[in-house]
């Protein structure tokens, strides 16, 4: 039977699938957090959908449900490093922040690096907590090889998002969030739940035959978009947040794991920047010039990004979140069988 939860009920309800399967406090906070906001934005692909995965990983051995990041006691200038200890990325991230954000605002910018993580949630709720402090943001992490270079017929690249927010004082920052392949791999997935052909364009087969069958997209590589634009970007977050911080590409994390099935482990960046230290001297204030950019976009009848998902979040936050009946039954299962119901 369907059922609408606040937003609290749910992430409670999922830190508990957490904490059965034998995760610690700080893990399964953490994680339980970001999946409810997903289900709480309208972003189905890392929601609730995201639970299955992380109990998979966390069976199989590939990450540490007790671990507890540690703030390099060495990170003293731009470079704030947190090793999350074999744990997952978002409790290491929110360590690190508030160093981050402090750091930003004393010099004009700074970078969260955090290794040995493992990461399977979007990056726009870490854009938008970087915003949430007055500073603009990017953030990106490499992913496992599911994605061909343009021209090649072979996975090579990761999926590998990329992120951005801008502060705006009294709403919503400006955030994108996106895969550097053509659609994210957990899209490709919902397809192939779905029994629903892919959009032409989106994968390959394992020849290297354009394909919108997903059980063959994902037996084969994914596509970058905008071909050879998103190729390059997508081998700059890999030199960046992968070669840079001495963590591993997204190559070597399929070799480490040897299967796409798990959540990857290899590393992430963060960058905060201060755009009132960048624009220090300089005439007017960059807040005011921001949005008066933003009223351009919108006057022509665009959109700007994120915004179907404030919405998505205003009224769920107003109404609950609302799961299916099927929904409500897979939580129930994953709350009484735990790592149990992973196959």
């Amino acid at each position: 039977m369907e059922q609408t939860l606040t937003f609290e009920a749910l992430r409670q309800r999922i830190e508990t699938i957490f904490r059965q399967a034998g995760m610690n406090a700080v893990q399964a906070a953490s994680l339980s957090r970001v999946i409810a906001a997903g289900e709480r934005d309208g972003c189905k692909s890392h929601g609730i959908y995201r639970i299955e995965g992380v109990l998979r990983t966390l069976k199989a051995g590939k990450v540490k449900g007790a671990a507890e990041p540690e703030l390099d006691p060495g990170s003293d200038g731009a470079v704030v490093r947190v090793n999350a200890q074999g744990g997952f990325s978002n409790p290491a991230f929110e360590l690190g922040l508030p160093v981050l954000a402090d750091r930003a605002k004393q010099l004009g910018l700074a970078a969260l690096v955090i290794n040995d993580c493992t990461h399977f949630a979007a990056l726009w709720p870490e854009v938008e907590a970087v915003a949430d402090h007055g500073l603009a943001a990017m953030v990106m992490c490499p992913s496992y090889a599911t994605v061909a270079p343009t021209g090649g017929t072979r996975p090579l690249l990761g999926t590998n998002p990329f992120a951005f927010g801008w502060p705006r004082q009294g709403r919503e920052p400006y955030v994108f969030d996106f895969a550097t392949s053509v659609a994210a791999r957990g899209e490709i997935e919902l397809h192939r739940r779905a029994g629903k052909p892919l959009p032409e364009g989106w994968a390959m087969d394992a020849s290297g035959q354009p394909t919108t069958d997903p059980e063959a997209a994902l037996a084969g590589a994914m596509l970058p978009f905008g071909g050879h634009k998103g190729s390059a970007i997508g081998t700059m977050i890999e030199l960046l947040a992968g070669v840079m911080i001495g963590d591993l590409t997204s190559p070597e994390v399929l070799d480490f794991l040897g299967t796409t099935t798990l959540a990857p482990f290899h590393g992430e960046l963060i960058l905060a920047l201060s755009p009132e230290k960048f624009a220090a001297g300089r005439k007017g204030d960059p807040f005011a010039r921001a949005e008066l950019l933003f009223g351009a976009i919108k006057d022509q009848g665009a959109r700007l990004p994120s915004q179907r998902r404030f919405a998505a979040r205003q009224k769920a936050l107003a109404e609950g979140i609302v799961l299916t009946g099927a929904e409500v039954a897979q939580l129930d299962r994953l709350l009484e069988l735990g790592l149990d119901a992973i196959a």
